[in-house]
This record gives C-alpha cells, sequence and structure tokens, in this order.
C-alpha cells in the first residue's frame, strides 16, 4: 500500500513539473530530442531517489537540480551531432508563436550559459536569487550579479539592434 502511494505522489508530480522540466531542457541544450532524454533521465533518477526528497511539499528545485546534474552528464559521457533546426520548424509547446518570441528567445541564447541559467530559472521558473543559488550552489550576490549581467548584456544588444537596423535601411 506504501508503494502505491509513493508511486501516485511522483506521478502526480511528474505530471505536473514535466512541462516546465521540458522547457527548462530545451533551453539548456536546444535540442528536442536531447531535451526529451533529459526529462526522461531526469524522473528516472528522481523516482530512484524518492526516498532522499526532503521537501515533498515543493520538489520543482529538486526535480531541476537533477535535470541540471543530467545534462553535465551528457557531455561527461559524450558529444553529440546537433542538427541544426529552424525554431519555427520546431514542435514545441508554445502559447505564442511570433517573430518578437523567436527573436528574444535567439537573444537569450547568445548568453553564456553562466548567465543564461539564472535568468532562465528566475524567468520561467519564477525563483528567487536565493532559490537560484541554492540550486546552483552558490552565492546569492553571485546569483544577483549574473541576473544583472544577463539582463544588461539583453538590454544592449536590443538597444543596438534596431540602430543597426535602421543604418542598413538608408
Amino acid at each position: 500500500m506504501l508503494l502505491i502511494l509513493r508511486q501516485r505522489h511522483f506521478e502526480r508530480v511528474v505530471r505536473a513539473y514535466s512541462a516546465d522540466l521540458y522547457r527548462f531542457a530545451y533551453w539548456l541544450c536546444r535540442d528536442r530530442f536531447v531535451a526529451e532524454e533529459l526529462v526522461q533521465e531526469t524522473c528516472t533518477r528522481a523516482w530512484n531517489a524518492w526516498d532522499s526528497l526532503r521537501d515533498k511539499d515543493n520538489p520543482k528545485p529538486w526535480l531541476l537540480q537533477i535535470l541540471r546534474n543530467e545534462h553535465a552528464r551528457l557531455y561527461e559521457r559524450k558529444q553529440f551531432d546537433y542538427a541544426d533546426e529552424a525554431p519555427e520548424d520546431l514542435d514545441l509547446p508554445a502559447e505564442h508563436s511570433s517573430i518578437a518570441l523567436l527573436e528574444m528567445e535567439q537573444l537569450i541564447d547568445t548568453l553564456p550559459l553562466s548567465l543564461r541559467e539564472p535568468f532562465l530559472l528566475q524567468t520561467l521558473g519564477g525563483y528567487s536569487c536565493s532559490e537560484i543559488a541554492e540550486m546552483l550552489e552558490t552565492t546569492e550576490g553571485a546569483i544577483m550579479v549574473r541576473l544583472t549581467r544577463a539582463r544588461q548584456a539583453l538590454r544592449h544588444t536590443l538597444e543596438t539592434v534596431p540602430a543597426e537596423k535602421k543604418r542598413g535601411k538608408q
């Protein structure tokens, strides 16, 4: 009976957070097949370590940490051949599909991983600086610096792109 209750709780958690896990995995690796593999491996590892989960009421940070570790393991094990696909050709779950969102995705993708990860955890995941610091195993101050640098880089890029477009039209 205890095993059945444990399994049901785990299934509810997976259903509740699988879309968030996939979205974060895709932002990390930029490949939908690798992202799906990461989510599957995350769920497998989470199930195997389910008893070690401390906060059963809030498993999302724990799951995201497992996913980050799995993403890091990808590069320890082997190198993948990535096929470049146009973002509009990808079959991704999205609420909006506009050129502005595509351009913003491309801008965010230009950020180095050390800035992109905390930025996405805050904007997509809604985590606070202290929660992100705990997940990334660093200080809250370091996260605040990374978030500031990510925003500054995005702002700088957004300010220079329109000026370049204007010069190109003249």
